[in-house]
């Protein structure tokens, strides 16, 4: 550890005393807080974070990482002073790391030159001091791996220039990969892989605030493989290439390189599935999804999509909305696990995309009124989310994602609900493109439908519903091997008759209301321990026997959406008089509970139902009964 340190300070005093070091490190620092107040408009954000300082962050330390290592070994090469370092008694593993340790001190000294940045905005607002944490932390991370590339570049040539400029490439290409102009190009899975291979892409988990042991595990392996090239390389340099001693130590080097090349390749693909090892430091865990939307994204069978479509110019106080909902849907995307694709635009700068979305989605710039101290103008501005899975689509626009409250003469703007909004959302557009057999493959087990009848005594009205609960039962079971239908007759077995009382509460019917005769006509569709009772009712055809059992499946899934029957008080039609005028005519009185119905219409399926037949419908899962008539006994029956 002696050597490392004693490498690292001549190596710290060889960087300080560069000019070219000092230069690039000022011009860093002003790149830096020309981006963050002038590119990315700090003050116009009325926005307390220091996101874009860590937004550029990613490429900064490209250019200053390559001018730091571009010296380290070249120089040594180019001046003959490696020979020398070969000779003294250290290992090679020593010079790499201390000249691993001084560029690393250099990169610490950059970013703590920029801590008064977020310092000054935790003056200025209420900062979270979670997502710089993190920033800095994955900015250490990210400078490392860059240095360790660096070097390992450094080390293949004598020409400083030449070292500048490859560390530049390999650092600019491993940023471009995981960059959204590759991946608007590419597709769901490509472009997954893609992100995970990026450098920049995998720091903006870190930027946010959120510690993924994934993403430290891969920088750590571009430092571990980079440094073990750096190594390689060196220790080449002792060995002559002609003699067969130097040709097996050679292999050697290469067999070792390549065996940490596909360690850590494994290791990466082993922690790709996992998504335990993740902390949340914000304050309030803004990125934190709960179970529900990771069971929900888990459940999906096809690749949802969601587009973002947000005007870079629109009311001052939406501006700082915009980089939340961005951050919040790119956890949809990487709890998604490659299902989920995730998209952004602005409309206004895109004239074919504006007539595309309105086209295929009807959806059309909101106008806001922006006022200032000299004039006050109208901006039409786009605020919407496009969920769209398979061929079912929902838009969830201003009005649904935005709540306003009005406070000491001010507008204050603020996301209602986000998660709850976007993940109801999801959850009706998958449900919407289900079909019966994919609901069927979501049940624990295999769905059975059996039907217990009684052929010989059931009245004669009753005969074409036995019959088309037949042909619906053999037609479902012949569409899915998920889906298996039976006939019993109860009739004279006093033990099922008993046991079909106790566990699904069935028994006869009287044929007549002065007849002691008695007949079987029931369905039970059962998965496993999971249970729905289908009451059939006289006059069913083949189609209603077949809509009742998928609104049964569909109850007994995971997951699937509630339809709610409401049940309330039906006001009788006035009685037109043609002697009065239509303006004087009496107004029919509106019905009980809209606004009731109105709220859970956002989250359900909601049918206004009239069981004057005897019968609730057979596809709804919730009855609420608010303020009826005066129920008729048919009614009560139902």
């Amino acid at each position: 550890m002696k050597a490392v340190i004693s490498i690292a300070r001549k190596e710290i005093k060889g960087l300080f005393q560069s000019p070219i070091a000092m230069i690039f490190l000022g011009i860093f620092l002003l790149v830096t807080l020309f981006t963050f107040f002038t590119t990315e408009r700090f003050f116009g954000r009325n926005l307390a974070n220091v996101k874009p300082l860590f937004e550029w962050l990613p490429l900064l330390l490209i250019f200053l990482v390559s001018a730091v290592t571009m010296r380290a070994w070249a120089e040594e090469r180019k001046m003959g002073t490696l020979e020398l370092l070969l000779t003294l008694p250290l290992t090679t593993k020593d010079m790499v790391f201390g000249k691993f340790l001084a560029s690393m001190t250099l990169v610490a000294t950059a970013l703590l030159l920029t801590l008064p940045l977020p310092i000054m905005v935790s003056q200025l607002g209420d900062l979270d001091w979670g997502p710089v944490i993190g920033g800095y932390a994955g900015a250490m991370m990210l400078g490392g791996a860059y240095v360790a590339i660096g070097l390992a570049v450094s080390a293949r040539t004598d020409n400083q220039i030449v070292a500048l400029m490859m560390t530049l490439t390999v650092g600019g290409a491993l940023y471009l990969i995981g960059s959204s102009t590759l991946l608007d190009l590419a597709g769901n899975q490509t472009g997954d892989l893609l992100r995970s291979l990026g450098s920049g892409s995998r720091f903006e988990s870190i930027g946010r605030g959120v510690f993924d042991l994934r993403d430290f595990v891969y920088y750590g392996s571009i430092v571990i493989l980079a440094l073990t090239l750096n190594v390689g390389s060196i220790e080449s340099s002792r060995l002559d290439p002609d003699s067969s001693t130097g040709k097996k130590a050679a292999l050697q080097l290469a067999s070792i390189g390549t065996l940490v090349l596909v360690n850590l390749i494994l290791a990466n693909m082993w922690l790709s599935p996992v998504t335990t090892f993740r902390v949340d430091l914000t304050q309030n865990n803004e990125y934190s999804l709960t179970k529900v939307t990771e069971r929900v994204l888990d459940e999906l069978q096809e690749p949802l999509t969601i587009e973002a479509y947000f005007s870079e110019r629109s009311h001052p106080a939406l501006g700082p909305l915009v980089p939340q909902v961005h951050d919040l849907l790119k956890e949809y995307e990487i709890e998604g696990h490659g299902q989920v694709r995730l998209t952004f635009a602005d409309p206004n700068e895109d004239e074919e995309l504006e007539a595309q979305i309105q086209e295929d989605y009807g959806i059309r710039a909101m106008p806001f009124q922006v006022s200032d101290r000299s004039q006050e103008s109208i901006i039409n501005a786009f605020f919407h989310i496009v969920i769209r899975y398979g061929d079912a689509f929902e838009v969830l626009s201003f009005d649904d994602l935005i709540e306003i409250e009005f406070s000491n003469n001010e507008l204050d703007l603020r996301l209602r609900n986000f998660e709850y909004d976007v993940t109801s959302v999801i959850r009706r557009v998958s449900q919407d493109f289900q079909t019966f057999d994919s609901m069927l493959a979501m049940l624990p087990d295999a769905a059975t439908l059996t039907l217990y009848a009684s052929p010989d005594s059931i009245p004669e009205e009753m005969t074409e519903t036995l019959e088309a609960i037949r042909a619906a039962g053999e037609e479902l079971s012949a569409q899915s091997g998920h889906f298996g239908f039976t006939e019993v007759d109860p009739t004279g077995d006093r033990a099922e008759q008993e046991r079909l009382m106790r566990e699904y509460n069935v028994q006869p019917l009287r044929v007549g209301f002065f007849s002691e005769d008695s007949f079987y006509l029931d369905l039970v569709l059962q998965s496993g321990d999971i249970i729905e009772r289908i009451v059939p009712r006289s006059e069913l055809a083949q189609a209603d026997v077949q809509s009742a059992v998928e609104a049964a499946v569909k109850r007994m899934a995971p997951g699937q959406l509630t339809t709610v029957g409401l049940l309330s008080f039906t006001p009788e039609e006035p009685q037109y008089n043609p002697n009065i005028p239509p303006q004087f005519q009496p107004q029919p009185r509106p019905a009980d509970f809209q606004a009731m119905e109105q709220v859970l219409s956002e989250r359900h399926d909601i049918e206004r139902v009239d069981v004057t037949s005897g019968e609730v419908p057979s596809n709804i899962d919730v009855l609420i009964i608010a303020k009826p008539n005066d129920l008729s006994e048919m009614e009560m029956w139902a």
